[in-house]
């Protein structure tokens, strides 16, 4: 669905993207993580047709968006981070106008609107005005806006952004189900948790620059090398650290109330034997397991001396 080859932006001495090359199947859902001014809204907005690339290509559905942009905004949807709303519109008036600017027939549009109010939940909002709703409805209005033509792709710029928490369960879950539904979907975010369970894949972009891409699960495996494993016992703590710290594999040894943490470098073999040891020894073991890498630990430790 997308193709990126050597993608670049510049704005005089200032590099926003750098050499990006990315490719993006059709039905999976992309999530593009990254701090603030690392260059996804850039690139996503060269993907929207709105900005011209310095210099490579970036193709929507076998188009060039530059040679093609009527072509890709045909197959697009595009929720920018920052989006306008006309508040002195009803909701149902809102959609029927981007509607019908689509060229879409009164007829169809009077059968669509309450199936899209529907899917982000607004069907009793739909003689609302805009101006009266709160910021998560304007999104999910918003994003119901990006979806009266029935694009392929959906370009979604931090669409959870300022949202409260049950803003942002609602805004999963209909993205949920449009993946179901086949899209194809770019959702960026620099909050990394939240993408966690709505993506298939993740590509971490720092200083214009696409550092790592591919499924979560295998990037936080990488990370596996690394693991920290939690043990508690029921007494002998003490005892427990100052034997650790001269176990192979073991990099760091931390206790605190919570009981023992581990930098732990062997693979699932060596922590077993660890385990079998401390248990042979007559260490009382309560609790021994490996903490979970997220999202946001994955960032620190693959951006670790990346330069602009």
């Amino acid at each position: 669905m997308i193709e990126i080859r050597d993608l670049t932006k510049q704005y005089g001495s200032f590099t926003a993207v750098d050499s990006l090359n990315m490719d993006i199947a059709q039905g999976t859902v992309f999530g593009f993580v990254g701090p603030n001014g690392a260059g996804k809204s850039t690139t996503m907005s060269i993907l929207a047709t709105l900005l011209s690339p310095t210099s490579g290509t970036a193709r929507v559905g076998g188009y060039e968006v530059t040679r093609n942009p009527k072509e890709v905004r045909k197959l697009i949807g595009y929720m920018p981070d920052f989006f306008g709303v006309y508040d002195h519109f009803k909701t149902t008036e809102y959609l029927d106008f981007y509607g019908a600017s689509y060229g879409i027939p009164r007829v169809d549009r009077q059968k669509m609107i309450p199936q899209l109010l529907e899917l982000v939940n607004l069907t009793d909002k739909a003689d609302f005005y805009v101006d009266s709703l709160s910021r998560g409805m304007k999104q999910r209005l918003c994003l119901a806006r990006c979806l009266v033509h029935e694009p392929e792709l959906l370009i979604l710029d931090e669409p959870a952004s300022g949202m409260d928490p049950r803003a942002r369960i609602e805004m999963r879950e209909i993205l949920k189900e449009l993946k179901q539904m086949g899209k194809t979907i770019i959702i960026s975010s620099h909050i990394l948790p939240e993408l966690a369970e709505m993506v298939d894949e993740i590509g971490v972009i720092e200083h214009g620059r696409l550092i790592a891409k591919g499924r979560v699960a295998d990037i936080q495996n990488r990370m596996r090398a690394k693991r920290v494993l939690h043990l508690r016992l029921l007494d002998r703590e003490e005892e427990a650290v100052h034997l650790l710290k001269d176990e192979a594999f073991v990099s760091m040894v931390l206790h605190d109330e919570k009981g023992i943490h581990l930098h732990f470098s062997g693979k699932d073999a060596e922590q077993s034997e660890l385990l079998a040891k401390l248990i042979a020894l007559g260490f009382r073991v309560v609790a021994f397991n490996e903490a979970q890498t997220n999202l946001e630990d994955v960032f620190l430790e693959i951006t670790k001396g990346v330069q602009p």
